[in-house]
């Protein structure tokens, strides 16, 4: 597999399948339910959905939960986490970083990121942007770290390994976008916590 940027070869190495093992859990998987369920009242025409960044699948388990009929795939960089999704087996999952170009002639109700794009080159950005809107044929959500201008913080002592900025604003422009919804989610919630993320719930 070929790389673009330090990034991909940083979460296809040790750190990324190190991170599958700090994140996984029923409690994770429930929070997710309690999340998309939440996302998806504004979005009842949903039938099918990819993900990309799906690590080992828990935002996919939580969707198979909420909708066992859901046609899911999705699409993973590291081959430790995209075995550990495929092995699930409620969804299609390939393995290859989302910078390339994803559209196959194959598109979905929904495409979506989980705290992705605050890991991906700035510079690569409207590679992924572009894939999420290729491949949906209506809504777009992405569910990451907002800032309302582009900030780099140090993740876990790496430098260059996590960026804020306000993501679905951008995508927004770039490609006319509606806004539908749009929420956020704390890490001290008393039921379902997550990590201090921010949704928006496009469409076209």
């Amino acid at each position: 597999m070929t790389f673009r940027t330090e990034q991909e070869k940083f979460w296809t190495g040790e750190f990324g399948t190190e991170y599958t093992g700090r994140n996984q859990g029923e409690h994770i998987v429930a929070s997710n339910v309690a999340l998309f369920g939440r996302i998806l009242r504004a979005a009842p025409h949903v039938r099918s959905i990819v993900e990309l960044g799906c690590n080992i699948g828990l935002n996919l388990q939580a969707l198979h939960r909420i909708n066992p009929r859901f046609e899911l795939r999705g699409h993973e960089i590291n081959a430790t986490a995209a075995r550990a999704a495929r092995e699930l087996a409620i969804a299609e999952i390939v393995e290859g970083t989302i910078l390339d170009e994803l559209a196959a002639g194959r598109t979905f109700d929904l495409a979506f990121t989980k705290t992705v794009l605050i890991h991906i080159n700035p510079d690569e950005l409207n590679r992924v942007y572009d894939n999420l809107h290729a491949l949906s044929t209506r809504c777009i959500l992405v569910c990451e770290y907002y800032n309302p201008s582009p900030m780099v913080v140090n993740y876990r002592g790496n430098d260059d390994r996590l960026f804020k900025r306000d993501f679905a604003g951008e995508i927004m422009d770039r490609f006319g976008l509606r806004l539908v919804d749009y929420g956020f989610t704390y890490h001290r919630d008393n039921y379902f916590p997550q990590d201090d993320v921010t949704w928006f719930l496009m469409e076209k």
